[in-house]
């Protein structure tokens, strides 16, 4: 499965996944090793949680190693010459009830909302794609149905 990517959510990804092979498997392989100093390990609550968290981690690190192996990059330079049709990359500004925003969609990996960086592959995003300044929008949303118009592509 491909996951697209800008370059700057790769790298922040690389960054993390380094971070949890050096730093985390460390901190938790020193956790382990020091709740076995307590005692019995079958009524040891502190080396339980260490291995729950071990296994989190690890399961973790799978997790990024398979997008970082699997990752599009997007060439965000190249969307934003594309400035005729919505894609992955792009930077949209809508006017929705009278309200102007602005998104950027991206990869589910990078999805923010609060920082309107919005997946292409929400109810959102897929509504927006291939779409052209003018088009109007109509999205489902549980609240009901809102009508967005596409005013400016990046």
């Amino acid at each position: 499965m491909q996951h697209y990517l800008t370059q700057d959510g790769y790298l922040k990804l690389k960054s993390e996944l380094e971070h949890l092979k050096t730093f985390g498997r460390k901190e938790v392989s020193e956790r382990i090793a020091t709740a076995k100093e307590l005692g019995d390990l079958k009524e040891n609550a502190e080396y339980a949680e260490a291995k729950d968290d071990q296994g989190l981690m690890e399961a973790k690190i799978s997790e990024l190693e398979e997008v970082i192996k699997n990752a599009v990059i997007v060439d965000e330079e190249k969307k934003r010459g594309n400035t005729q049709t919505v894609s992955i990359g792009s930077v949209v500004s809508v006017s929705c009830n009278g309200n102007t925003c602005e998104y950027m969609i991206v990869g589910s990996e990078e999805a923010d909302p609060s920082h309107a960086k919005i997946s292409y592959e929400s109810p959102l995003g897929r509504a927006f794609l291939n779409r052209r300044i003018g088009d109007r929008v109509a999205v489902t949303a549980p609240k009901g149905e809102y009508t967005y118009v596409i005013l400016e592509i990046k």
